[in-house]
């Protein structure tokens, strides 16, 4: 049977069924994510995102194969605004030093103030890729290292361009250096959260400092250039 316009019926009830499910998909991840930056991602709960969407937990799954999924696609949101940081840093300077530096700063400063970012990001980094791939849908990785290598992109080419021009002399792969980046400022930003440093005054002492998230974005954009070969 066809509708008026010549289109299957079914056709039309599989693309209303389809639309309703990314609309459904889309509103479980902006109360996920409103949750995660209300209340950060350790204690968050199916139950917590079930009841702010106002719907049942048994919906969630319906829509997504898990946590980790649902947490997947919550991480791309975050990273399709960092790309947009990235990039407009990217574009505020031909400098390949410069932009380097306002890059890896644009990075620290997204981080600070999105703490549920840096969460979600290591909570994922934690797991091996053969276990995301048991408990994540092949299209969900697809989104998420899609997000991911749009963001290390910016990073990438800006380490190719410097090299090309004889700024940078980057040893090795620029694209292993920009993930390398990535990992370890995610960590950092971890630390510039905590904002505690240990050192030690005599053997067996331990002294507690404090660091601020301008030092470590200090750090980090040395670290970067220091690397780069700057």
């Amino acid at each position: 049977m066809t509708t008026s316009t010549g289109v299957p019926e079914t056709d039309g009830r599989r693309r209303a069924a389809a639309s309703r499910r990314r609309l459904r998909e889309a509103e479980i991840i902006a109360a996920t994510r409103a949750e995660f930056d209300r209340q950060g991602v350790g204690e968050m709960r199916i139950e917590d995102i079930a009841a702010a969407v106002g719907i049942n937990r048994a919906i969630v799954y319906r829509v997504f194969t898990g946590k980790e999924e649902l947490f997947a696609l919550t991480l791309v949101s975050y990273l399709d605004e960092l790309r947009d940081a990235l990039a407009e840093a990217a574009a505020s300077t031909a400098v390949p030093a410069d932009r380097l530096a306002a890059i890896v700063g644009a990075f620290v400063d997204y981080g600070v103030a999105h703490p549920a970012f840096v969460d979600c990001a290591q909570a994922l980094m934690r797991r091996r890729g053969s276990d995301l791939l048991e408990e994540i849908t092949e299209s969900a990785l697809f989104r998420l290292g899609r997000a991911i290598s749009s963001c290390l992109a910016i990073l990438t080419t800006a380490l190719e361009d410097g090299v090309a021009s004889g700024d940078f002399t980057v040893a090795g792969d620029p694209t292993l250096m920009a993930n390398t980046l990535y990992a370890s400022g995610l960590g950092a930003l971890q630390l510039a959260r905590v904002g505690l440093t240990v050192t030690e005054s005599a053997p067996g002492v331990p002294v507690i400092g404090s660091i601020t998230a301008a030092q470590v974005r200090e750090h980090l954009v040395a670290s970067a250039l220091a690397l780069a070969g700057r």
